[in-house]
């Protein structure tokens, strides 16, 4: 998995297996441009600002993500 010392856990997506879930965490030391940063279970990241991390969780929230969850 990509580095995260220094970055600050928010949450853990899964938790249900021994695979490595991905996860959010902020990266206090980021320019605000690369604050938040979501990693995966391959090592892979996506640093992204929290306004578009907010902007995110506003669609999530309005339901324009659930046709991409699988049942």
């Amino acid at each position: 998995m990509s580095e995260i010392n220094g970055l600050e856990p928010v949450a853990t997506f899964c938790g249900n297996c021994k695979c490595g879930c991905p996860q959010l965490f902020v990266d206090p030391s980021a320019t605000a441009d690369r604050r938040i940063v979501l990693t995966d279970d391959f090592g892979q990241r996506v640093q992204m600002s929290a306004d578009q991390f907010s902007s995110l969780v506003d669609d999530a929230k309005a339901g324009k993500l659930d046709g991409i969850a699988l049942p």
